[in-house]
């Protein structure tokens, strides 16, 4: 048995960061790296295929990258992670044993009832504690002030203290419509999976769903980086004007595909922000795509994380709306609509447990607000479905960006829409069964009935939002509303019964 001569460094499996707080000591001092994969946890959920894959691999390989470093790991497969923690303890007995803040609320409490000791994490370029100090001093949080603010502090895309182009935002330069969009797009870069990625898989549990990985997403910070290179290169001059367009035939765009290795700490968003910067300085990216992009990541992203931090555990029970439908069965059997536009983000889940923004929030959460879904329902699916899935990304997402269930705290209207945004921006519905400018019938699109539905049903609660004034008014000259609320009903029974 082991002498207590050093501490132990417990690394989660989302801390996989090059600069990990705990193990910056010289060789001299260097700490017990412990890593454990839990059993409970992996079993706890119906996880999608490659979101488990991709973290056990890039667990394994980055314990294998600290044991080249010189660190002595202890890398256990445990009943949970207290069962491993307590085994770790009992055969290296520690002087203490340390980690980096972790990502969520539960984790956090555990870790410090199990006498963990947490060291501040700077995995973000504006640390929780410091975001709730600017919210404390806001009126209403925006994301746009935060935006700004964060851009005067950091400095990309500022010039003499202003912001470059004369403005902070450039979105409506990269609205294009599908029509307009290109038909040739960049290919996603490919890894071969080798001896350890075949033995993660055969150790998933089983009842983990979706296809099997084919080297899309990478498990290394190497390959990371290849990504980050592969995107600021060829992605990113083309990223901004097409960015909201859904396309049948290409299922991610000019979008990074970099948002997983943010999250696991494969890369950093300075790192990130820094390429962007440059290539702009360098004249290879537009100011309109490199300031799109940059939103995303130094803007939406931490807005995000600070929010989750700021609200607290109850954020996860918000439902300004009262919603109380069940998650719809098309989200787990997507055989079971006919609408295009939805099968067609749900296949790209089901392949590779991605689908951009735009799918995500004007698709997936655009129908579970106008159907009335549980926001918890809806965070939790997500949270399992998508490769950069977490609790922290999911909660503010869903309950504040997709669903209002927090009534604006994070977005000043909800953001629903009909059959003609979904037209606008793919090219769906030249394929779907529905068409999206008809209310009623057998061949009326579901988004258009049940958005004129929503508004109808949630009246009163709008009629004092100014960014709503237009939609309530446009809703009162329409003379079939009283036979589209009834449309409307109809759709969301079959809906429920996974007919439409």
């Amino acid at each position: 048995m082991r002498a207590p001569e050093r501490d132990s460094v417990w690394v989660l499996g989302d801390q996989l960061d090059a600069r990990h707080p705990g193990l910056l000591d010289t060789a001299a001092s260097r700490p017990c790296v412990l890593m454990i994969e839990s059993e409970a946890l992996l079993c706890s959920r119906r996880w999608h295929r490659q979101r488990l894959h991709l973290v056990l691999t890039a667990m394994r390989r980055y314990a294998a990258e600290l044991r080249q470093r010189g660190f002595e790991v202890d890398y256990r497969r445990a009943a949970s992670f207290e069962a491993g923690l307590t085994a770790h303890r009992a055969q290296w007995r520690p002087r203490k044993v340390l980690a980096a803040e972790p990502m969520s609320h539960g984790m956090r409490k555990r870790l410090e009832g199990w006498g963990v000791e947490l060291l501040r994490h700077e995995r973000f370029l504006c640390h929780y504690r410091d975001f709730a100090s600017w919210a404390e001093r806001q009126h209403g949080l925006r994301m746009d002030s935060f935006y700004r603010m964060r851009r005067k502090a950091t400095g990309y895309l500022m010039r003499a203290g202003e912001p470059e182009g004369g403005a902070f935002s450039f979105d409506t330069a990269n609205r294009e419509p599908a029509s307009r969009a290109p038909d040739n797009w960049p290919a996603a870069q490919c890894d071969a999976l080798d001896a350890l990625d075949h033995e993660v898989l055969a150790t998933l549990p089983a009842a983990a769903f979706g296809a099997a990985p084919d080297g899309t997403w990478a498990t290394t910070r190497a390959g990371a980086l290849r990504r980050l290179a592969h995107f600021v290169a060829v992605g990113l001059p083309r990223f901004g004007p097409h960015q909201d367009v859904m396309l049948h035939d290409s299922w991610h765009l000019a979008h990074s595909l970099l948002s997983p290795y943010l999250n696991l700490g494969l890369l950093h968003p300075r790192e990130v922000c820094d390429a962007v910067q440059t290539a702009y300085t360098q004249g290879r990216v537009p100011l309109a795509s490199a300031e799109g992009f940059l939103r995303q990541v130094l803007g939406w992203r931490e807005y995000v994380w600070g929010c989750y931090w700021h609200f607290g555990p109850e954020y996860a029970h918000v439902d300004s709306l009262h919603a109380s439908r069940p998650l719809l069965p098309l989200y787990t059997e997507p055989q079971r609509t006919h609408m295009q536009c939805v099968q067609d983000a749900l296949a790209s889940i089901e392949q590779r447990a991605y689908a951009h923004h735009i799918q995500r929030l004007m698709v997936l959460g655009n129908l579970a607000l106008l159907a009335g879904v549980k926001p918890r329902a809806l965070s939790d699916y997500m949270q399992v479905s998508f490769i950069d899935g977490g609790e922290w990304v999911m909660w503010p997402n869903v309950m504040g960006m997709a669903l209002y269930a927090d009534g604006g705290r994070m977005s000043t209207k909800p953001y629903a829409a009909g059959g003609a945004y979904i037209h606008r921006m793919s090219n769906a519905c030249t394929r779907c069964r529905y068409n999206p400018k008809v209310r009623l019938g057998e061949d009326a699109c579901p988004f258009t009935s049940l958005y004129w539905a929503f508004f109808a049903r949630h009246r009163e609660q709008f009629e004092d939002n100014p960014r709503l004034r237009n939609v309530l008014q446009g809703m009162g000259r329409l003379r079939d509303l009283n036979d589209t609320i009834a449309h409307a009903d109809e759709t969301l029974r079959g809906l429920s019964k996974g007919e439409v």
